[in-house]
């Protein structure tokens, strides 16, 4: 049994069978024939039967698509989606990818919910993850050792050093910086120093406040306070300078005239860095040292001369350079985290973004982390 409805045109022929439905779809399915697809539609009994579809002879434009794909969700017997005898319409798989489910594609197309689930789709997975790791890690060395190319070239060209951009950086990332680093600096020593009185007067140990506040200030607080302080203000800076520079192509510009990015973008801010952190230090130690005085004198009254002759029986020859040796350390990290995270901005704002947190997080992390090895090395040399 065969029916068939048109108008001028015939856009679909449905062919009863005993134990099916074949249904054959022609002509142009687009928004302009619609008005005459929808009829032919409706005007058809399915019955309940499972229905198979040839639509090779049709094209379809997304309107005819979305038309046949909702008729079929309607009309579908149950337990038997429609199937495509031959390829479905790319239109139509286009809409069930979309809408995450796929009535009408045959089972050996249709994408697993549990795809999850699947081992080799865990062990493909585990694998791109291992390949993108390694590629990052590449990445990572290639860049290192481009700088450290640069930083060998520049030493026997003096004036690849750029010291008017030098100056700049230092300039940015360390005049800038004092106000913040003197505040924080002085509150941290505050904050220590009523800690330590808090605990030592109950043993009548208040004199040992002196030795807490100068020994932890000169030793750790003052340049891991500010080069985390440091970290936040130009690692971020760092990341989205060089990648503002990247999404307006002025990267790709300085490459094209024959000038090398990393002698340009990287080794001044590393070396601005380099000579504006261990300064920073300096007055973070001096404006801790204040604050700790000051609160001695307020808490505890204690004489400033009394003070100041504590502290120098507490701080050894060590004690300020061990600080102090960590500062340019901390600052090659957090250039090196903020121009390589700029770097590899690629295309879009959202990306300039998340790689400017990274930097920040990547920097704070690695002077954590070098800190620490810091503490472990000076403990087995007793320092």
């Amino acid at each position: 049994m065969t029916s068939s409805h048109a108008r001028g045109n015939v856009y679909c022929a449905a062919q009863r069978r005993p134990d099916r439905i074949e249904l054959a779809l022609s002509g142009e399915w687009s928004a302009a024939t619609l008005p005459a697809i929808q009829p032919e539609l409706a005007a058809l009994e399915l019955g309940g039967q499972r229905l198979f579809i040839d639509a090779s002879a049709a094209r379809f434009d997304l309107s005819g698509a979305w038309l046949l794909h909702d008729y079929l969700a309607g009309h579908a017997a149950p337990g038997a989606p429609p199937e495509f005898t031959g390829s479905p319409p790319p239109a139509l798989a286009l809409i069930a990818r979309t809408l995450a489910t796929d009535p009408v594609l045959p089972a050996s197309e249709a994408v697993a919910q549990t795809a999850w689930l699947d081992p080799a789709a865990a062990v493909e997975g585990l694998g791109r993850k291992a390949v993108r790791g390694w590629r990052l890690i590449e990445a990572l060395l290639a860049f290192l050792g481009r700088v450290s190319y640069a930083v060998g070239r520049a030493s026997f060209r003096p004036r690849r050093w750029r010291p008017i951009s030098i100056t700049r950086h230092v300039y940015d990332t360390g005049i800038t910086a004092i106000p913040i680093v003197a505040l924080i600096a002085f509150l941290i020593a505050v904050i220590l120093a009523y800690m330590g009185a808090q605990q030592l007067r109950k043993f009548g140990a208040d004199i040992y406040v002196v030795d807490l506040v100068t020994v932890g200030v000169l030793r750790e607080l003052g340049v891991l306070l500010t080069a985390i302080i440091v970290a936040g203000r130009s690692g971020s800076a760092f990341a989205a300078e060089i990648g503002a520079m990247r999404l307006n192509e002025e990267v790709d510009a300085l490459q094209a005239i024959g000038v090398d990015p990393i002698e340009v973008l990287v080794l001044p801010r590393l070396l601005g860095l380099v000579i504006a952190l261990p300064l920073l230090t300096v007055i973070a130690d001096g404006i801790g040292l204040v604050g700790g005085g000051l609160l001695c004198h307020t808490l505890l009254g204690m004489p400033l001369a009394q003070f100041l002759n504590r502290a120098s029986d507490a701080i050894a020859s060590t004690t300020f350079w061990v600080g102090i040796i960590k500062a340019p350390v901390f600052a090659l990290l957090i250039a090196l985290a903020g121009t390589w995270c700029g770097l590899r901005v690629r295309g879009s704002s959202r990306d300039l973004g998340r790689l400017t947190t990274l930097a920040v997080v990547q920097a704070i992390f690695f002077v954590i982390l070098a800190d620490a090895l810091f503490a472990v090395l000076f403990m087995e040399m007793d320092i």
